[in-house]
């Protein structure tokens, strides 16, 4: 860190000018880059995944996805088996199958099958599977809007037609990608937010540094992502990562070094030689921290998903950018301005520390009680995470009013239920199509099975044949009927495939978590080698990585309490409970949540190692440690969590269980672990902290600590 703080700081004019160019054109790159990323949920070699594709390639609608759904709910005493009605039905999906050219259309008019009305004969309803849409996440909005407008004023024996399903319940809520604040507003509102955290911690014009910084890292970040989407596909969702995360770590590596350049200062350094010292200390933790984040999200590449690997590559960007300019853009602007910056103060002297020594000292002095506290909380919210059940949302969280939302409860109400908006795709041969529907028609769990008649419905000797689902693969029975569909199916014939949105859910929670173990084993070795290097300990570490796994787990269980359970969604976003958690969200919190604790445990630990160097006591390097880095870790942290919160403003509700399980981690990581439980442990453990011997010393290229290996010192 020396040398490369030496050439930056004599390379000045040149460092500064090659981020102000980069800056330039990463501003010119953002918009292109957004446009070029590509939504793809494959998950190839999977039968559900493949089926899907089939399907689109000979029908070029349905499979991955879901249908639009027109309801209607007859008045008192009628019933579809009237003979007039049978014709207005027929009408109705003529009307359907004009409002999208190339689709598919089915209900009771054109086939008959009862799977199409309730069992009391007045609630029917007829699919329209939609050519698909390339808009982002693959919403049809589009197709939904059209539809909704084409069957304005329809009825059916005078009673409303009602188009649902899930675009139109998202088109309801603005969620169809273009209601919401976008990348740019949810980036100016942590902003914001940010801005106000860092007036109150530095108390003059430096708090526009940390923001100079994030502008810069993100801009330089979208460039690099541009270059990306070039030779690989990329995921939509890493443009919100690059904006929120990117503005928060950029932060919080400025945070670190400019708050022990003004210690340097205070103890009389000055110019260049105050910058080399802050940068020797907080500029080294603050590259192991990056590139530990870099790891975490980097570990994402081993799963066989194509998107996670694009979330993997494109999010480690993230943290290397921001890291690259911790260590060379921040120096020249700390020799440059810094001092003229810091000069007009709203506060001389920061006294934090004395109040976060007191409360060390509490934490030291009643350790076991604090350890007690933390397990409890922790305890209690990992419990709750074991219930987590992963699978799409229920569809009647979408939506709160509407006619949409009408049609959903018609459907639910009447005993056909909302499960009928995600239908179970068999692709079987046309000379099998009758016996595969009354094999999957007879499956506890399905409404009903249909095998239409046509050319929309059977081509090339191949059929397609539906079965509606009482309940959605929200609820354990929903999945439950899928895979038992599958089995009926695959015991008719060995010709069925079967694919669908349940089926392809099945398949991607398969893979996805069948090799979740590798990734968390990949990440834990690799950021335990790091750390080992960094604070040249092998306890400190292990106890990092034991630590944000608990972090991860209590933000799982948040997520399974506030959405899944209901408790909290209704009151904040007027959301009930979802009943089960988008397959990709844990994961992703888990991937991000463990690198940016990481930030946090970095900045402590690094502080109280460079104090026991100093000093040789393990509690006064955990009270010191943590006096001088709690302010600055709770300041980060709350940053973060801001930015979390704008991300939860957006109107999708997955993206807002994301941004509330990394909120909720964020926030418990800084308080009940980094304030609590962190220094009540490394006081318990005592000297075995930092213990290092020669063996793994040698290995690791760091030096070995002194023997304690024959005398146990649980405290000092």
């Amino acid at each position: 860190m020396p040398k490369i703080t030496a050439f930056v700081l004599a390379h000045k004019r040149l460092v500064a000018l090659s981020w102000l160019a980069l800056t330039i054109v990463g501003m010119a790159a953002a918009g292109p880059a957004s446009k070029a990323l590509d939504q793809k949920f494959t998950v190839p070699g999977r039968e559900g995944f493949e089926t899907n594709q089939e399907i689109l390639r000979t029908y070029h609608s349905g499979g991955e996805s879901p249908p639009l759904v027109a309801v209607a709910k007859l008045p008192a005493g009628k019933s579809v088996d009237s003979g007039p009605l049978r014709s207005q039905l027929r009408g109705l999906e003529s009307r359907l199958d004009k409002s999208a050219p190339g689709g598919r259309v089915a209900g009771f008019g054109s086939t008959g099958d009862r799977a199409f009305v309730s069992k009391d004969g007045r609630t029917t309803f007829a699919y329209l599977f939609p050519p698909p849409s390339d808009a982002p996440f693959g919403n049809n909005s589009d197709a939904a809007k059209k539809a909704e407008t084409d069957l304005r004023g329809a009825t059916v024996a005078g009673a409303p037609v009602r188009l649902t399903g899930f675009d139109a319940l998202s088109n309801a809520t603005g969620s169809d990608g273009g209601g919401g604040p976008g990348v740019l507003i949810e980036a100016v509102l942590g902003g914001a937010g940010a801005l106000v955290v860092l007036v109150f911690v530095f108390g003059s014009l430096l708090a526009l540094i940390p923001l100079l910084m994030a502008m810069c890292s993100i801009l330089v970040t979208f460039l690099l992502l541009y270059g990306l989407t070039a030779v690989t596909d990329v995921s939509p969702i890493v443009q919100f990562l690059v904006a929120l995360i990117g503005l928060g770590v950029s932060i919080d590596y400025a945070l670190i070094v400019v708050v022990r350049w003004r210690e340097e200062r205070e103890k009389g350094l000055e110019g260049d030689a105050a910058v080399a010292a802050a940068m020797k200390t907080a500029g080294r933790a603050v590259v192991f921290s990056g590139t530990t984040v870099a790891v975490g999200l980097l570990a994402l590449v081993v799963l066989p998903l194509p998107f996670f690997r694009s979330v993997g590559y494109g999010g480690m960007l993230i943290p290397l950018v921001a890291t690259l300019a911790a260590i060379t853009l921040l120096p020249v602007i700390l020799a440059k301005a810094g001092t003229r910056m810091d000069r007009h103060r709203i506060r001389r002297r920061d006294r934090s520390h004395a109040a976060w020594e007191k409360w060390s000292r509490l934490v030291v002095r009643h350790r076991s009680i604090a350890v007690l506290v933390s397990v409890v909380i922790l305890g209690a919210l990992m419990w709750q995470a074991t219930g987590l059940q992963l699978g799409n949302g229920d569809p009647s969280t979408i939506a709160k009013t509407g006619p949409a939302k009408t049609g959903l409860q018609q459907l639910d109400r009447s005993g056909i239920g909302d499960g009928s908006l995600f239908p179970v795709e068999t692709l079987t041969s046309a000379g099998t199509a009758e016996r595969v529907k009354r094999a999957v028609g007879t499956v506890a769990g399905v409404h009903g099975s249909s095998a239409p008649d046509g050319p929309a419905w059977r081509r090339g000797g191949t059929a397609l044949v539906l079965a509606m689902p009482i309940q959605g693969d929200n609820s354990a029975t929903g999945r439950t009927t899928v895979q038992d569909v599958r089995g009926a199916a695959h015991d008719t014939t060995a010709q069925a495939r079967v694919g669908g949105t349940g089926a392809a859910n099945a398949d991607f929670i398969d893979a996805v978590y069948g090799s979740f173990p590798l990734m968390i084993g990949l990440i834990a070795l690799l950021t335990f080698i790091l750390l080992a290097r960094a604070f040249r300990s092998l306890l400190l570490p292990l106890k990092a990585v034991l630590l944000n796994v608990l972090s991860v787990g209590a933000a799982w269980g948040v997520i399974t309490l506030i959405w899944q359970n209901g408790h909290g969604s209704e009151a904040f976003w007027g959301i009930g409970a979802t009943g089960s958690v988008a397959a990709w969200i844990p994961l992703m919190i888990f991937a991000f949540l463990y690198g940016l604790s990481m930030d946090y445990e970095v900045f402590i630990l690094a502080r109280m190692r460079e104090q026991y160097d100093a000093e040789g006591g393990t509690d006064d390097a955990v009270v010191v440690g943590l006096g001088r880095t709690g302010r600055l870790v709770t300041s980060a942290a709350l940053i973060l969590f801001l930015s979390f919160v704008a991300m939860a403003s957006g109107p999708e509700t997955d993206v807002k269980i994301l941004a509330t399980g990394l909120a909720a981690g964020i926030a418990l990581d800084a308080t009940v672990i980094r304030a609590l439980l962190v220094p009540a442990v490394v006081s318990l453990m005592g000297k075995w902290n930092w213990w290092m011997p020669p063996g793994p010393a040698k290995l690791l290229r760091v030096a070995p600590s002194p023997e304690v290996a024959a005398v146990a010192a649980p405290a000092d």
